[in-house]
């Protein structure tokens, strides 16, 4: 099963940055470049996040949004500030093929029905940031992590497909930006949950954890610094998985 492998972008004040467990950002550099590279190695498609957006309490900003879809020639992701129905509209007018929904699932989960019967189930995306309980278990985080609620993950994602979400991204916040690779257990609570595609992110170092995720359930697979780092020095390199080592790897 070919399964797809997505670079995850960040955005930070126009730029683009990386963090290590939703923190300790990193500058990476300007995210129209990085687009631009991204095309030339034939990924599958991109994610891009607005991690200010939520959290200055703004909406997302249509200008750069405009600007970064039209240098892509992969289908497209966008998240951060999404919280109406008209927001929505706009985004996908300005070329982006699916929306990524966080805090709104939280205090307003009609808008990815609206949504999914505005634009069609698989242009919505319900991103969900989750970490280890302290006693067991794992707990779902909102506000770029520092707040937790109490429905459990595997609940959560049920009523999120109900709901109308084409897809579920699951954010590991524990292994964000560590190399650790993916906690496959989450993956599995996750996947065994819900029929809908799941997406895995959080802990990337190499192939070989991409194919560890597809074997706990994952139809797709994200990463942030493995794409835009290279080790052990964490230089800035935009790189992405030859087509021929995804092939022998990871297609089979």
């Amino acid at each position: 099963m070919r399964i797809r492998v997505i670079p995850s972008l960040l955005l930070h004040k126009g730029g683009l940055i990386k963090s290590v467990q939703f923190k300790n950002y990193k500058y990476v550099g300007d995210p129209i470049n990085a687009v631009k590279i991204f095309n030339e190695k034939e990924v599958d498609e991109i994610a891009v996040i607005d991690i200010d957006a939520t959290r200055d309490n703004r909406p997302p900003d249509f200008d750069q949004i405009k600007e970064i879809a039209s240098e892509a020639f992969m289908p497209m992701a966008y998240g951060g500030g999404i919280t109406t129905i008209d927001q929505i509209k706009k985004i996908l007018f300005n070329g982006i093929e699916k929306v990524i929904i966080n805090k709104a699932l939280h205090t307003n989960i009609n808008l990815v029905t609206q949504a999914a019967n505005l634009v069609g189930s698989q242009s919505v995306v319900a991103s969900i940031d989750i970490k280890k309980a302290l006693f067991g278990g794992y707990k779902i985080y909102t506000d770029n992590g520092r707040n937790s609620i109490s429905t459990k993950p595997e609940q959560f994602a049920k009523d999120l497909e109900n709901a109308g979400a084409g897809e579920i991204l699951v954010n590991n916040i524990d292994a964000d930006g560590t190399y650790k690779g993916f906690d496959t257990n989450l993956i599995h609570q996750i996947t065994s949950a819900v029929k809908i595609p799941v997406i895995a992110i959080g802990g990337a170092g190499n192939v070989e954890d991409f194919c560890k995720a597809k074997q706990a359930g994952a139809s797709a697979v994200a990463a942030g610094s493995m794409f835009v780092f290279q080790r052990p020095h964490q230089a800035v390199l935009i790189s992405y998985p030859t087509q021929k080592e995804l092939k022998e790897k990871l297609f089979k």
